[in-house]
């Protein structure tokens, strides 16, 4: 009987044995298969924020160990740079690079992400990364796309641009906000209220429109963003003159768009890889920019002619009265744009008057060093 029993035992062992020979690496196999994203961007294959997805790709595969890859592909592959956000939210993509700002047709509140004009009430840089990261921004953001646009999606915020936005590019010069209302002017987000506001006549173009629209004079003059990005789209060979500064549009953030049931699917320690990668585009990007600035300025005026020139200070006056009109319509008419401008109001009440009193007259050092 005793060996009737080690017999069943030791048979028993054997099957085991043999089911984990058989069964064992292809259990492997399926753990070690990466998950692969299809992503696609809102940006043409030759800009820097096109560049900026294929680094994000980068950094989320090397710090994942290759279990999460994205297939990265530029607007237009798959749907027109418009159109990512519904394409996230279907599951036709699993994720999307775009801009808030493109959402603003959709529901204005999407504008004050771009950031709004103003910065709104005058934050800069620092204060508006601060509001998004620990003054609610993002949180509002999300309940924008979810629960106000019905998205099925996720979002973060990425890839930083340093500076205020260029005023842009005209194919004839502007001394005055007249000369400007007589032109065709391509620009985007809020910034489109506050110019038609003034008196301007605006269209709105995805980027990868802007140049040919421009080249066969569809538009007298568009903006982008600053000149290490403009100049790889090639303005410089179709306008020669370039205005800055600009109250349109502070640095702006670009976002991370994620479809919610792939999302979901990620284990933790991949959700906290994506997330974090985000976030560190946003200073791989901010040095990238800040170097390739002053070596595109002077590639612009040395090489191909370009005029830099000081955007008009009525125009930059007009903008801030158009940009105080634009804010109170839009909060009449709709609540959550009233709820969101209302936080950014009450986050740059404290913070802009603080950033004003501790940072320095910088123009002093740059006019005894750099004239």
């Amino acid at each position: 009987m005793q060996r009737i029993v080690r017999c069943h035992v030791w048979l028993g062992l054997l099957v085991l044995m043999i089911s984990s020979i058989v069964w064992t690496p292809a259990e492997v196999a399926a753990a070690d298969k990466p998950i692969v994203w299809k992503v696609q961007s809102t940006w043409p294959g030759s800009n820097l924020l096109h560049f900026s997805v294929q680094e994000l790709a980068k950094i989320v595969e090397e710090m994942s160990g290759g279990r999460l890859k994205w297939q990265v592909l530029p607007a237009g592959a798959i749907v027109g740079a418009f159109e990512v956000l519904d394409a996230v939210s279907r599951g036709l993509l699993d994720a999307a690079h775009g801009w808030p700002g493109y959402w603003a047709g959709k529901h204005a509140a999407a504008g004050l992400y771009g950031p709004p004009p103003g910065g709104p009430f005058g934050m800069g840089r620092l204060e508006f990364i601060s509001w998004l990261f620990a003054g609610g921004g993002l949180e509002l953001y999300n309940e924008l796309l979810q629960k106000e646009l019905k998205m099925n999606v996720v979002a973060f915020f990425t890839t930083s641009l340093p500076y205020w936005e260029a005023f842009g590019w005209l194919r004839k010069p502007m001394a005055s906000l007249d000369d400007l209302r007589k032109l065709k002017y391509r620009t985007s987000g809020l910034g489109m209220e506050m110019m038609k506001t003034m008196g301007v006549s605006v269209v709105t173009l995805p980027g990868g429109e802007v140049l040919p629209a421009l080249e066969r004079g569809a538009i007298d003059g568009a903006e982008w963003a600053i000149p290490s990005h403009d100049i790889l789209i090639g303005f410089q060979n179709i306008a020669k003159y370039y205005y800055m500064p600009d109250l349109r549009q502070p640095a702006s953030y670009q976002e991370f768009l994620i479809n919610k049931e792939k999302w979901a699917a990620l284990p933790p320690d991949l959700q906290a890889i994506v997330k974090y990668a985000c976030w560190a585009e946003i200073i791989r990007m901010t040095a990238v920019s800040v170097d390739l600035e002053s070596k595109a300025v002077e590639e612009m005026v040395n090489k191909h002619g370009v005029q830099i020139l000081q955007t008009p200070e009525d125009v930059m006056r007009a903008q801030i009265e158009a940009m105080d009109k634009v804010y109170a319509v839009e909060s009449e008419k709709n609540p959550f744009f009233a709820k969101v401008l209302d936080s950014q109001r009450a986050f740059a009440k404290r913070a802009v008057p603080h950033a004003q009193r501790i940072q320095p007259p910088l123009e002093l050092l740059s006019q005894h060093y750099w004239k």
